[in-house]
This record gives C-alpha cells, structure tokens and sequence, in this order.
C-alpha cells in the first residue's frame, strides 16, 4: 500500500451537501541482588505512576489536541474488510490505525492507548469485530467505537476521520478528540478555513460564505 501527499478527487457533486462537507475534510536480562532488584522495580513503577499522571494531567501530548486543520493523508490504496493499517497522523509522531470491519464499516483511531501512552494493536481474531489492544496493561477499546471494554485506560481512543474515495483508497482528513462528535471535530479544525462547509454542517456561530476553491488543500 502506497502512501501519498496528493489530493483524492473531489467527492460526486450530486451527494447531499453535509455529507459532502464532511468528505471535503473528513481515516539485559541481568543477576541482581533482592535489594537491587527492588530499586529497580520502585524505580519502574515511579517512572510509570508519573507517565499515567502526567498523561492524564494533559502535561503530555494528546492526539489530536491541536485546533490546526491537518493535511488531508492517503493511508492506503485499498483496504480489504477484516484488515488493518497503521500510518502517522496528523502527525509523524501520531500513531494511528485504519480498520475495516467484516462488514465494511470503516474505523480510524489514535494508536496511542489512553493509559500510559503504549502502543494499541488490531487483533482481528478476537471477538465478532475484532479488538484493538494494548499489551502493556492489557487494554481493550472496541474496534466499532473505540470505547474501553477492559483494563485500565480511562478514555476512549481518540478518533481519526477516514473517508474512502471511488477508486478504494482511504484518506485521513481530521482527528477528533476522546470522547468528541465527528460534528464538533470538523467545526473545531475547519470553522475558520472552511466557513461554507462549517455553515452546512450547522457549527455554531457559522456564517456560509462563498468558498474560494472546493478542492482539498
């Protein structure tokens, strides 16, 4: 699967103008000694307790925590149901993962669990719809809604909008934060860039204004 910079092609002109808005912006092991062995657990667990607080305080970076409308991003060429890829978005230090359900649906989220920042993985072969899982402290989010099912995190992994263009590749267009509306992402990142789109889309204090141009940027 190739990933590119180019724009997708604008979406058909005869879809509804919401939907079409949304498509414009919207994917050493070692010996020690007991008491060595004991500092470097205390050590461990320190560090960890204040990762886990720091992440939860907002010290440390969130995806999708910037206000700045991303690049649109082609993640894939095709994406087949019942697989997965992981790119970097908005990002190249965001982790994410695009899945197809069994049933087409189309998923994106932040690779990044909620918990202490590990890395999540698609497991296809768990459940109906497969999990996404995070090994460090055995995390589950669900792969429809990205909500926790099990383990410590506290939020749901924060979504990435996809859009699938007619030829099959799938784009990433905007992020949105745990526990945020696909609505009040797309107001939130394109309001000010977007005013026409912003207006259709109903976003608060939007005025529709003559768009310069209708192709992504």
């Amino acid at each position: 699967m190739s990933v590119t910079d180019e724009s997708p092609a604008a979406p058909d002109p005869g879809t509804d103008p919401a939907q079409a808005a949304l498509h414009d912006r919207i994917a050493a092991d070692s010996l020690t000694t007991r008491r060595d062995y004991l500092r470097i657990v205390a050590t461990v667990s320190g560090g960890l307790a204040v990762g886990g607080l720091a992440v939860a305080g907002g010290v440390l970076h969130r995806h999708g925590d910037s206000d700045d409308p991303p690049a649109a991003k082609r993640v894939a060429a095709v994406l087949p149901p019942g697989e997965s890829v992981a790119f970097r978005f908005p990002g190249e230090d965001d982790r994410a993962v695009a899945v197809r359900l069994t049933d087409g649906t189309l998923v994106g989220y932040s690779a990044v669990c909620t918990h202490l920042a590990c890395g999540v993985l698609w497991r296809q072969d768990r459940g109906a719809e497969g999990e996404l899982y995070c090994p460090c402290h055995e995390g589950v989010f669900d792969a429809r809604t990205g909500e926790v099912t099990a383990g410590p995190p506290p939020r749901p992994l924060p979504r990435v909008l996809l859009i699938e263009e007619a030829d099959g590749s799938v784009w990433a267009v905007a992020t949105a934060r745990s526990g945020e509306s696909v609505k009040n992402a797309v107001c939130r990142q394109f309001a000010d860039e977007r005013p026409d789109m912003a207006a259709r889309m109903g976003c608060p204090g939007a005025n529709a204004k003559p768009a310069e141009r209708s192709e992504r940027t």
